[in-house]
């Protein structure tokens, strides 16, 4: 089993233009010590009620699929023992607590845990961050391959990397919440009128300025809405900057 070089990751992961950059880099990182799958999730819209609109969460994971099916898109996630321990503490998390806590687990989460141990998915570690937004959260989980060793492997690998791989996962988180965000983007032009309207111009004013007729400006500010799902252009000019995707070279 290999290991990475922190300050070479670290210095890729400053040098990175795209999520994809980022990511790419971290799973080599983990994967060359043992941690086979990761899953990292960040949402700026986590209340007491819940996690608010999936389409609203920046998901990056190479779980497979059928798994992630189950786990997000059927909405396990937000039962989950690990997600919950997240959301109420920052620093890294053994998966042992799973077991230590068991008895103590809601039904849901219970069934969750079941869920995990029907994919495999049982031995790994959870790290959660702080953010200086109520409402954001992010997480990450690095986990065994399916159904091939146990926490004691998990718990012998984070002894050994632990410390690298919470500098190299820390730095990654920051460096993504700093990129446009790589679903739902927006084109060139679409940026461009969100921008001049996000600077408190009229439709008019930002079709003199583009050399454009209303109409069209019009139209790029409905497909832009239409791209990131909601109704309203101050809506639209509000996700577009949470996700990065507007002022950007």
């Amino acid at each position: 089993m290999g290991a990475f070089n922190t300050k070479n990751v670290v210095e890729s992961f400053i040098n990175a233009t795209q999520v994809k950059d980022v990511w790419e880099e971290l799973l080599d990182c983990t994967q060359s010590i043992g941690f086979a799958n990761v899953l990292y999730g960040f949402t700026r819209f986590h209340t007491s009620s819940g996690f608010g609109d999936n389409n609203d969460h920046l998901i990056l994971t190479n779980f497979g699929p059928e798994y992630m099916r189950g786990y997000f898109d059927e909405g396990r996630f937000e039962n989950g023992p690990m997600v919950r321990w997240a959301l109420n503490n920052e620093g890294a998390c053994s998966w042992r607590w799973i077991a230590e806590e068991y008895d103590t687990l809601s039904p849901e989460e219970k069934d969750v845990v079941a869920f995990n141990r029907a994919h495999g998915v049982v031995a790994g570690y959870t790290v959660g961050y702080r953010h200086s937004l109520k409402r954001a959260k992010a997480a990450i989980g690095f986990s065994l391959e399916p159904f091939q060793g146990s926490q004691n492997d998990a718990d012998e690998i984070w002894n050994a990397y632990g410390r690298d791989l919470m500098i190299i996962a820390g730095v990654a988180h920051l460096k993504i919440l700093s990129l446009p965000i790589p679903k739902q983007m927006l084109t060139k032009r679409q940026r461009e009128v969100l921008e001049w309207v996000a600077d408190g111009k009229t439709v008019m004013d930002t079709a003199q300025i583009l050399g454009l007729n209303r109409a069209t400006v019009e139209k790029h500010l409905r497909l832009a809405r239409e791209a990131l799902g909601v109704d309203t252009t101050p809506q639209a000019v509000l996700k577009a900057s949470f996700h990065n995707q507007i002022y950007t070279f």
